[in-house]
């Protein structure tokens, strides 16, 4: 019977490209515009992507589009969400039993907090051109920025895997 290895190091692949965009716009009039501007159909997806830390859970929400023909998947991705914490104090006097909340800004990828949104496209080898895409991304009004990130360099790439 033969014997059949797996390396680690092929589990540490990057299959993806990550499109970096800053704007205004509400999500859903984002994945508009692109879907007006690129040959995709993006979609609001139930899958929300949860992240955990020490203040508690939170939720991003993300848009896809998967292309049957090539294979290649699109996801419209929320960087920057905001959370309610809540705090309880002891105070005596007049606010003594009072509970405060506070929100607190959490991020999919903390090295980029100036991002809005990512735009991640998966299983997009040689058939995609990036700067076509952001050429495209540029062209819609409200969008002040795009640009492509180096997955390579991020820290937190595994909050990408979902």
């Amino acid at each position: 019977m033969a014997v059949h290895k797996l390396h680690i190091d092929e589990f540490d692949e990057i299959d993806y490209q990550l499109i970096a965009i800053h704007t205004s716009l509400e999500d859903y009039r984002l994945a508009y515009f692109i879907n007006q501007n690129l040959p995709i159909l993006l979609k609001k997806s139930n899958n929300t992507i949860q992240i955990s830390n020490k203040e508690g859970e939170t939720q991003f929400t993300r848009f896809i589009y998967e292309d049957e023909k090539t294979g290649i998947s699109w996801d419209l991705i929320q960087n920057q969400n905001d959370m309610l914490v809540s705090s309880q104090k002891s105070n005596q006097g007049l606010f003594a039993e009072s509970n405060s909340s506070f929100s607190t800004k959490i991020y999919l990828i903390p090295e980029f907090k100036k991002v809005d949104y990512f735009l991640k496209i998966e299983n997009a080898s040689s058939e995609i051109d990036i700067e076509m895409i952001t050429s495209h991304l540029k062209k819609i009004a409200r969008i002040s920025t795009v640009y492509s990130v180096e997955v390579e360099k991020i820290k937190s790439k595994n909050n990408l895997i979902f």
